[in-house]
């Protein structure tokens, strides 16, 4: 009698020859924000949504490298094998749980797991009973590819050091994919990974590929191995790459392609006074501060004792529909669409920074300037740790993190619990400048520093 194939449908993809490998980029994007350029669900045969951001390369439909007897493999797209015409038992197996994840016979054809995240696989191939493909997976020396999501700031401030401890712990060829805005933050920093946009991906080069991004409705866990929204934002990928989860701001280059916006200076201080970087905007409605009176109190709050505030925003005003939000009242206005590299070097200069759970809170976090977060939709796990953060427990919050719930990019009014009631927006709403203050008072120096005789 012939061995019973053992299949674990979660595990592993079976492919007959001829038909196409399944790939994350044939599999809808649910959601077309900036946070996520690729969300992703486990509907493999869905079409693909348009979205404004370029998705994911997918994997070239032959695996990359060559194995005995017309055998090819590689981790391109979680673990893949094909096989010419014959009678073959291939298993595979996760090397550091010991599980058996698929064992089948096949023929002319293809296996590949479902599982697109790290797993240390090994591939154990065996025709008429002789061993004829063992490989364990091993990225030494070998070309890796890491993709990251493009039109994301804070994202990749969290994701990219856990792609250099990737590095560090496999000794691999690393390239990573990113928006060309944003690698001249890093590549002077980091001579030993490659840099590349999307466009410049050749993926038939590559022996395995990671793909970071939040993905929402992957309840099988194809894509990732814990929901981001348990685990945190940036430690999603220390999961998706099977590295430590400890926080390790990335390193930073303040040059870069600065001198090219006319901005000179360097890595040297913008302005001699002392001062303080704000940030006010954000890309929906629940992110921002909605207290009506708390940035216009905060920047007056601050300047009475003796700091210059300069809000560096990428845009002075933003909303949609019938509602606006503007630059914080008395702040400078330093807007714009500057190079990463200025907005990095303000902020490394600035005694600390008030903001959001946005992009440029992650960018001062990398510069290791104190950062006052502002945020009431997302519970404190999900961003970076931080002393100085503030959210008011009395009222909803933390939806960001319900997993009952999915963000909709597309409305940008979305409050999943109370919209269209006076409760609407209640999570940074109640935040009063009060609070804001008192925080803003902790931070280390802050009265020292800047509290002229007689001001509270």
């Amino acid at each position: 009698m012939s061995k019973q194939p053992r299949p674990i449908p979660s595990s592993v993809k079976f492919v007959r020859k001829g038909a196409s490998l399944p790939s994350p980029c044939a599999t809808p994007v649910v959601d077309a924000a900036p946070r996520d350029a690729f969300s992703s669900s486990t509907t493999p045969s869905a079409v693909p949504v348009v979205t404004p951001f370029k998705p994911f390369v997918a994997a070239p439909a032959i695996p990359t490298q060559a194995g005995p007897e017309s055998i090819r493999f590689d981790f391109n797209d979680g673990c893949r094998v094909t096989f010419p015409g014959g009678q073959w038992h291939v298993r595979l197996r996760d090397r550091v749980t010991g599980n058996v994840l698929f064992e089948t016979d096949i023929g002319a054809g293809s296996v590949a797991s479902a599982k697109k995240y790290y797993v240390p696989f090994e591939i154990d191939v065996h025709s008429d009973g002789r061993p004829v493909l063992q490989h364990t997976f091993d990225p030494r020396n070998r070309p890796v590819l890491v993709q990251f999501p493009v039109g994301t700031l804070g994202d990749l401030m969290g994701w990219f050091p856990y792609a250099a401890k990737f590095q560090e712990k496999h000794g691999c060829e690393l390239t990573c994919s990113m928006s060309a805005r944003i690698i001249p933050l890093f590549k002077a920093c980091y001579p030993s990974i490659r840099f590349i946009t999307p466009e410049e991906v050749v993926a038939e080069d590559f022996y395995a590929t990671y793909r970071i991004g939040l993905f929402f409705h992957d309840d099988a866990h194809i894509f990732q191995p814990c929901d981001f929204r348990i685990v945190g934002l940036h430690h999603t990928a220390a999961y998706i790459l099977g590295v430590d989860m400890d926080e390790t701001p990335p390193l930073l280059d303040y040059v870069g392609d600065a001198g090219d916006a006319g901005d000179a200076g360097g890595d040297t201080r913008p302005i001699p006074e002392k001062y303080v970087c704000v940030a006010s905007q954000a890309s929906t409605q629940c992110k921002y501060w909605n207290n009506p009176s708390g940035w216009r109190e905060v920047v007056a709050f601050l300047k009475e004792h003796g700091y210059r505030v300069i809000c560096i925003d990428q845009k002075p005003v933003h909303g949609h529909g019938m509602v606006w939000n503007h630059l914080p009242y008395g702040a400078e206005d330093q807007t714009g669409d500057r190079p990463l590299t200025e907005r990095a070097r303000w902020l490394k200069h600035a005694d600390f920074f008030v903001g959001l759970g946005s992009g440029l809170s992650w960018l001062a976090w990398a510069t290791g300037t104190p950062v006052v977060m502002i945020s009431g939709f997302s519970h404190p796990s999900t961003e970076f740790a931080t002393p100085h953060r503030v959210i008011n427990y009395h009222t909803c919050n933390s939806c960001w993190n319900d997993v009952r719930v999915h963000f909709d990019h597309q409305d940008f009014l979305w409050c999943p619990r109370h919209a269209g009631t006076d409760r609407q927006f209640e999570c940074t709403r109640l935040i009063t400048s009060e609070q804001v203050k008192a925080t803003i008072r902790g931070v280390p120096g802050f009265a020292a520093l800047a509290n002229p005789p007689g001001v509270a």
